[in-house]
């Protein structure tokens, strides 16, 4: 019973980590990886990206190759400065998740930030 235990907080601690990685103060490193939805059409491919909080200018977007590169920063609110943080479940800080995409050519066609999400576009060229 208590080796069922370890093994499931175990596999808890590898599945926080994979999404939630603490790295070092002021580091440039992601500490997180948003979540992502790919949908592909005949002439187009949607990417969906989860970023609830953060601000279009704090995002940057490229194809380089065949991958898109997603990154960013969710800064902590300003209030949590003077509180004592009590739990913490939403990552902050520099994010970034690359997300290789199906073989052709693609070019960004449209962005917008839609309920929290990213939501880009991309069109297949040639």
């Amino acid at each position: 019973m208590w080796q069922d235990a370890f093994d499931l907080l175990e596999r808890a601690d590898r599945m926080h980590r994979q999404f939630f990685v603490p790295a070092a103060a002021r580091s440039q490193r992601p500490t997180w990886q948003p979540p992502v939805d790919l949908i592909e059409t005949e002439g187009e491919l949607w990417i969906l990206v989860a970023l609830p909080g953060v601000e279009a200018d704090q995002l940057q977007v490229a194809i380089d190759r065949a991958t898109l590169i997603v990154a960013g920063e969710r800064p902590m609110p300003g209030r949590s400065r003077a509180a004592v943080i009590r739990r913490l479940e939403i990552p902050y800080g520099h994010f970034e998740r690359r997300i290789e995409l199906p073989a052709g050519r693609f070019e960004i066609d449209r962005r917008e930030l839609v309920n929290g999400c990213l939501v880009l576009s991309l069109q297949k060229r040639g």
